[in-house]
């Protein structure tokens, strides 16, 4: 299957969802912490699973992928806390429940605290509003307190890296056997801002493109693991360089791409238009395409252009029904197109079961 685009970071499924992804001709979404999964018992049930499932194949769309589960899910498993083992043993169900529906891809985190930014209201080009860190203003908090899943649980003892790293590990060991049986690839994500300094006392580990290849030499190997390439956060690294480190480095163990870009690198950066920041979109699309990447590509966060409701902090479908998430996904369209990178047309939707 070659490069596609798909309607991605969906927080809240509806009809205008749907629609605005035929508008935009896209035949696939992906989906994020879903309100349709809230997942009462710790864990995606089957019978909620099933039933998105057959929303969204009613509506002539396709499942591309989850990512995220609630973050009461998971924290414990991301701290290494008395009853992660529990939350361990819910994911697994939650990993078996989405094969059972002919899901393969669960995107995950181990941010401690969480995405940080400092600021939700920064000015872009023309005035649209982004999102902007700088780790000179970490004193003042997250900016992104108020999201869903920023935990508001306190971190009593600093966490260290080779705490995470060991939390990381575990957390592996004890999903990826369940994975693999099933045929679900779990994607990681890397931090997002990738500083080594802890933030809200918890130490960050995917930071570099060395660390991401830690990452995988902990998944031992296991076609079950695989990278959720965030683009803006490995170009928070260190711009295009970082970005070509990674996929070359992982090639076809990348499950999927969150295609975003900043201007800067940390300490300090803001989000963008695409074709405004640290790489060029056209480069690092035929990069993937010439490592062998053949997934398919989401918009992520947008900024928000005159008559938006908001940023990415937003999670109505309003909100994410944008004029500048449509001038992403047309941008990404075009680069596909002018490559000659874009999918067939025809995808065929697979029946619930």
């Amino acid at each position: 299957m070659s490069i596609r685009i798909s309607l991605g970071h969906i927080d809240k499924y509806d009809s205008r969802i749907a629609t605005f992804a035929h508008q935009l001709g896209l035949a696939g979404v992906q989906l994020h912490t879903p309100d349709l999964l809230p997942g009462a018992g710790g864990f995606w049930s089957l019978a909620e699973l099933r039933a998105l499932r057959e929303r969204c194949d009613a509506d002539g769309l396709a499942i591309d992928g989850l990512e995220n589960v609630p973050l009461a899910h998971f924290w414990k498993i991301q701290r290494g806390l008395p009853g992660r083992d529990e939350q361990i043993e819910n994911y697994r169900a939650t990993i078996r429940n989405i094969a059972a529906v002919g899901i393969d891809i669960l995107g995950y985190n181990f941010l401690g605290t969480y995405v940080w930014r400092t600021d939700m209201a920064a000015k872009g080009r023309g005035g649209a509003r982004v999102t902007g860190f700088d780790l000179a203003d970490v004193h003042s908090g997250n900016a992104l307190a108020g999201y869903r899943l920023t935990p508001d649980q306190p971190v009593d003892e600093p966490i260290t890296a080779d705490q995470m790293w060991a939390n990381h590990q575990y957390f592996l060991d004890a999903v990826l056997p369940v994975a693999e049986e099933v045929g679900v690839r779990l994607a990681l994500h890397p931090d997002d801002p990738p500083v080594d300094e802890p933030l809200g006392g918890v130490a960050r580990i995917f930071t570099s493109p060395e660390a991401i290849g830690r990452a995988r030499a902990q998944a031992g190997g296991s076609p079950s693991w695989g990278l959720n390439l965030c683009l803006g956060t490995v170009s928070e690294m260190n711009g295009e360089q970082s970005v070509n480190e990674v996929i070359d480095l992982l090639g076809p163990a990348i499950c999927y791409v969150h295609f975003r870009d900043v201007r800067g690198t940390v300490p300090r950066f803001e989000e963008c238009f695409l074709g405004e920041g640290n790489f060029n979109p056209a480069r690092v699309i035929r990069r993937l395409h010439d490592r062998g990447f053949d997934g398919f590509l989401i918009d992520d966060h947008v900024p928000a252009m005159v008559g938006d409701v908001d940023t990415w902090g937003d999670i109505s479908s309003e909100a994410y029904c944008s004029r500048g998430r449509a001038h992403a996904i047309g941008y990404l369209q075009g680069v596909l197109n002018g490559l000659a990178l874009d999918e067939p047309a025809g995808r065929v939707l697979t029946a619930a079961t």
